[in-house]
């Protein structure tokens, strides 16, 4: 999994699987959703994070045991 923030076009990226998007959909404003050839979600992305997340440039990992 890959998390990525681009500050310029303010844009919060996470990647679930790698390869290519086949399709992406707009599940709520601002939330685009990536699936594959499968119809497998493999990322998902953020639009205008700054307004929707209290730092997108910080990322907390958690593994519950």
């Amino acid at each position: 999994m890959n998390v990525t923030y681009d500050p310029h076009t303010d844009t919060l990226s996470i990647e679930f699987a790698p390869g290519p998007v086949a399709e992406s959909d707009e599940d709520k404003p601002g939330v685009v959703l990536d699936y594959d050839a499968a119809g497998h979600l493999v990322g998902l992305e953020i639009l205008d994070a700054s307004k929707r997340i209290t730092d997108p440039a910080s990322v907390n990992l958690r593994v519950a045991v």
